[in-house]
């Protein structure tokens, strides 16, 4: 961590308000930071005591690789056969949660390992690391610097193909590494990004071509066979305009593609494209959702995919060759990444919901029957508390085919009579998408301390069209705030709610989305909580890692041109820091690459100098986020002193 910014961190609390305490524990630095040892967080600690598992990919000895946590953060395990011990394989102070394991299915013999990504501190320059199965060493294979992941094995099984920005810190190269060859060589160049955002996303049937796509928006992206001898690129055959591609994969005999996207469409479709005929088949056009993930057995017979069915998950299993379909019975939930083995007659995947920690999961395709593999644990409670996620839509302030535009939320309630408190919990990204899943801490909040917990998927959520995903753009970036707006006045009309004992909170966009909320509503609210978040669009865009400007100038507006500048500067929170008149909870990972501490704590540094009440909690070994546990666990129990010291009186 760079000692300029601990040092500005430990003279905001002495410089901007004499009452406030700054104390280093451990990795944590506490800014006025009252005690979070009480009787309700120590309640708290049962709650936080689960843990999930989550499958990472298969081994080529049939087992599979997972990511769980037994000690500080998750690390990878092996799990050899339904319900089978997690072996260790990783041991590290940072997550190791990315792994990708070769399979041959050319013939030869694949590689006896896997390649892991693993960060420092929370960084985000992730590194690509060799695990060799038989003796458990680990190796570099990156050169330690930049941005590196979009690991992709060959199907000969010898070479993984990734992106990286090592090279100039801003290009995301395409390069291909060879781990197990004799001398360990480097990774060798084979694509030069020239300053765009690249990722892989197959290698052809014969191992001669790579699919890779160019990342513009989360509307815009560019599909291209590239010929690993040549660097030649071939468009994916495209229509007129813009469209997504945000997954792809070669069809089993190499002459077409499959890819999701929204091209001439409202969501996200599966489709198969001819590479030579360019001619297009829609493979999911009777699902009026998007389309989240999918994958094909090696053999071509079989395609599964992801359905985004209004935040939940449903998985769909094509027989290509027998051209019919099945649905798996599960029960409701999220499913994760899902991957066939390598026999194509085996699917892994994650799953998880509001009553039941996320585990991993194989569907016997053949059979349609579906086998669990972990079984987590949810720690000294009674899961039989845990409430579900309930689905309502809100109305808002504008209208649509003439009707009155609603806004999709999950609600969390206490099974005891109201009014409740509430929290609205937001969303980050902004291309993001709040969704029913596993969280003891919401059980927590709901159970221990009567709190109804929202989720809204304001404008600008993906899962809902690309209409409705492009309304928060540019200068309709405010009116995803008046959409909070709209759900507050929903609250005050709902008899189960205390309109009165409203908070609210988000992390990253969600961070700015809660204090923008705080600047416009705060004589609805109790208080607000803002974890990572922006506070400038000009200061954030001009001090995000170099490589990511770009990508979110789309989304907010380019700050260098006059106007736009004008626009963000002026709806930035930091600008309206005066209108905050309620207490606010900020929390930062100082190494976040993505919302440098900075904007968190010019934020703070200007509520304090007009003698308003912030706590300010930062980790010297995070980033985007809090990932250890430790460091999670106190983060949480400062959230829920803050809840329960600033609810007014029972």
């Amino acid at each position: 961590m760079n000692g300029k910014i601990l040092l500005t961190l430990l003279t905001l609390g002495a410089a901007s308000c004499a009452s406030a305490a700054v104390e280093e524990r451990g990795n944590l630095v506490l800014d006025n930071v009252p005690s979070v040892d009480t009787p309700l967080t120590a309640k708290l600690d049962d709650y936080l005591s689960s843990r999930g598992a989550t499958f990472v990919d298969w081994l080529p000895d049939g087992g599979m690789l997972v990511a769980t946590r037994f000690a500080d953060v998750e690390q990878l395990h092996h799990v050899a056969a339904p319900l089978g011990d997690r072996s260790q394989l990783t041991f590290y102070k940072e997550p190791v949660t990315v792994a990708r394991a070769p399979r041959s299915s050319s013939g030869g013999a694949a590689a006896a390992g896997f390649v892991f990504l693993k960060d420092v501190g929370g960084n985000e320059n992730s590194q690509v690391y060799w695990f060799d199965s038989k003796s458990h060493d680990v190796r570099l294979v990156s050169n330690g610097q930049g941005v590196n992941g979009g690991l992709v094995w060959s199907h000969d099984g010898r070479r993984v193909a990734f992106h990286s920005t090592a090279r100039d810190g801003v290009s995301y190269d395409i390069l291909i590494a060879e781990p197990t060859a004799p001398g360990n060589p480097p990774p060798r160049l084979v694509f030069n990004g020239f300053q765009k955002n690249w990722s892989v996303q197959a290698w052809s049937p014969d191992d001669t071509k790579l699919l890779i796509s160019n990342f513009v928006s989360a509307t815009e992206s560019h599909l291209y066979v590239m010929d690993i001898a040549t660097a030649a690129l071939t468009p994916v055959s495209e229509g007129a305009g813009t469209a997504s591609a945000s997954d792809a994969a070669f069809t089993a005999d190499g002459r077409g593609v499959f890819v999701i996207t929204n091209r001439d469409s409202e969501f996200e479709q599966l489709r198969r494209v001819d590479l030579a005929t360019g001619a297009v088949e829609v493979l999911t056009g009777h699902i009026p959702w998007d389309i989240d993930s999918f994958d094909r057995s090696d053999d071509g017979r079989y395609l599964a995919y992801v359905a985004n069915v209004d935040g939940s998950s449903r998985l769909i299993v094509v027989n290509l060759a027998g051209n019919s379909e099945s649905v798996p019975p599960l029960p409701d939930g999220r499913i994760g990444r899902i991957a066939f083995d390598a026999s194509g007659k085996r699917l892994a995947f994650s799953l998880e919901s509001p009553q039941s920690p996320r585990d991993a999961f194989v569907l016997d395709v053949e059979h349609n029957a579906v086998v669990r593999y972990t079984q987590s644990e949810v720690g000294p409670v009674n899961p039989l508390d845990f409430v579900p996620a309930e689905l309502v839509r809100f109305p808002t302030f504008d209208r649509v085919n003439r009707k009155v535009r609603e806004v999709p939320a999950f609600v969390y309630k206490p099974r005891t009579p109201g009014p409740h408190p509430v929290l609205i919990d937001i969303h980050g990204g902004p291309e993001g998408q709040a969704v029913p899943v596993w969280s003891p801490f919401t059980q927590f909040l709901v159970k221990e301390m009567g709190f109804a917990v929202i989720a809204p998927n304001v404008r600008g959520s993906t899962g809902y069209g690309r209409t409705y995903l492009d309304l928060d753009n540019g200068e309709n970036r405010e009116d995803a705030v008046k959409d909070i707006g709209a759900l507050l006045v929903w609250i005050g009309a709902q008899k189960e709610f205390d309109a009165k004992n409203v908070f609210v909170s988000g992390g990253s966009y969600g961070g700015y989305m809660s204090l923008a909320t705080m600047v416009n509503f705060s004589d609805r609210l109790r208080g607000g909580i803002d974890v990572v978040g922006i506070s400038n669009f000009v200061s954030f865009l001009e001090s995000t890692s170099a490589y990511r400007r770009d990508l979110r100038r789309p989304e907010y507006g380019d700050e260098r041109l006059p106007r736009m500048r004008a626009f963000l500067q002026r709806i930035s929170p930091l600008t309206n820091a005066a209108r905050i008149t309620k207490p606010l909870l900020v929390v930062q990972g100082l190494n976040d690459p993505r919302v440098p501490a900075s904007e968190s704590q010019q934020m703070v540094a200007k509520i304090r100098a007009r003698g308003g009440e912030v706590w300010y909690l930062a980790a010297k070994d995070e980033g985007h986020g809090f990932r250890k546990k430790t460091n999670r666990d106190f983060y949480q129990k400062a959230i829920v002193t803050f809840l329960e010291k600033q609810r007014a009186p029972r």
